[in-house]
């Protein structure tokens, strides 16, 4: 088996869209080879239960190898992927190329995967997933490698990303798949603020409510809010880590079988 990669890459045709099963096996490539690249390149063992795990993956699949065997051809032939043989040549192991074929820098590129391995997300949470594999000081960071997906049409977005509440999401779907977020983008009003209904000024009989003795009450009830947010997400993400663990747990006991055979043990 072998790759044609010789040919420059202008010559290859533009990827704008890639199937669920593509955006999943590819995924799973990138982060594997960002997050553990001791075990990098993939054996197909490897890949299929990093497509298969549970943790920080949307939707759960369950792949067999000879799908995601399946998949790695289309990917090979949009050059995305490649075969890699082992000195030993027993076995074959599998590695990305999606440097190769677009011009993201590293952080956007931990962006992309993210997206693609879990689909739309908040500011907050595509922030800390994406770190794991390339670090991200701030949402200011994750803003500014944003609107450079966002120029070149690769990452769609629920509205301007300094306001409040914005969703981000991958543009690698097909049209099919009706997963287009920008129809809100427009809605945003000056100033990045939600626009709310307008309310009727009260008539000259009618006595104003006063809000004012209400407002430190308001204020304290969304900090306690924004906290509790905050405390769910945080023990999400240490069950997905806890996850992630084990996964790397398994690859590393199939790393040590594959070893010990190649050793003849």
């Amino acid at each position: 088996m072998s790759d044609d990669l010789n040919s420059p890459e202008n010559e290859r045709p533009t990827i704008t869209e890639l199937s669920k099963q593509q955006r999943r096996v590819i995924g799973v490539l990138v982060e594997k080879g960002l997050t553990t690249p001791e075990y990098y390149p993939l054996t197909l063992k490897a890949l299929t239960a990093g497509c298969n795990q549970k943790s920080n993956r949307y939707p759960a699949v369950h792949y067999s190898e000879d799908d995601v065997l399946d998949v790695l051809d289309e990917l090979r032939e949009l050059g995305l992927a490649a075969v890699v043989h082992t000195e030993s040549g027993r076995t074959e192991r599998f590695r990305h190329y999606m440097r190769k074929r677009f011009t993201f820098t590293e952080p956007q590129l931990a962006i992309v995967t993210e997206l693609l391995l879990r689909g739309r997300q908040a500011m907050g949470e595509l922030r800390a997933r994406a770190s794991r594999m390339v670090p991200i000081e701030s949402l200011d960071d994750l803003r500014q490698e944003l609107h450079g997906l966002m120029e070149t049409g690769f990452v769609q977005s629920s509205g301007p990303l300094e306001r409040r509440g914005v969703e981000i999401d991958h543009n690698f779907y097909a049209p099919s798949e009706n997963k287009s977020i920008q129809a809100d983008v427009h809605s945003e009003p000056t100033g990045g603020r939600l626009e709310t209904q307008r309310q009727p000024a009260p008539s000259p009989t009618t006595q104003p409510v006063a809000h004012d003795s209400l407002e430190p009450i308001n204020q304290r009830i969304a900090e306690l809010q924004s906290v509790t947010q905050q405390l769910q997400f945080e023990n999400k993400q240490l069950r997905d880590e806890f996850d992630t663990l084990k996964q790397d747990y398994q690859t590393l006991d199939d790393a040590f079988d594959r070893l010990r055979q190649d050793l003849g043990g």
